[in-house]
């Protein structure tokens, strides 16, 4: 009950989800760009601290056909990539990850860094 108690009072406190969406933010930009510069086609979608990665080169992806044209067998090299280099993400292109308030500007960083050389070697 204590850890309840003290999570409503963390979310409870002024900006804390409009700093929530800022990391969200950092990070599904940063991934965006850094597949840009090694000439993969990806695309985000977040809302608060969740997101989705799709590897297409649509603009928007909101519908379920246009998941299901995204490039699934780049996705799942990407996953396992980021995982070997300890970045764990959402194991499915068809599920949300998570960016939480525990995570630093240096967590977001270090997982952008990864990001980078692996989008380079694929």
């Amino acid at each position: 009950m204590a850890a309840g108690l003290k999570t409503l009072e963390l979310i409870g406190q002024p900006g804390f989800y409009e700093a929530l969406s800022a990391k969200t933010e950092k990070l599904t930009a940063g991934m965006k760009e850094r597949a840009r510069q090694a000439g993969i086609a990806l695309t985000t979608n977040s809302v608060g601290g969740m997101f989705g990665l799709f590897f297409s080169a649509e603009q928007q992806v909101t519908t379920f056909a246009q998941v299901m044209q995204c490039d699934q067998a780049l996705f799942k090299r990407f996953f396992h990539a980021m995982l070997d280099a300890g970045v764990y993400l959402a194991p499915s292109a068809f599920e949300a990850g998570f960016v939480s308030a525990a995570h630093s500007d240096e967590d977001l960083d270090k997982t952008l860094d990864c990001a980078e050389i692996i989008f380079n070697r694929l």
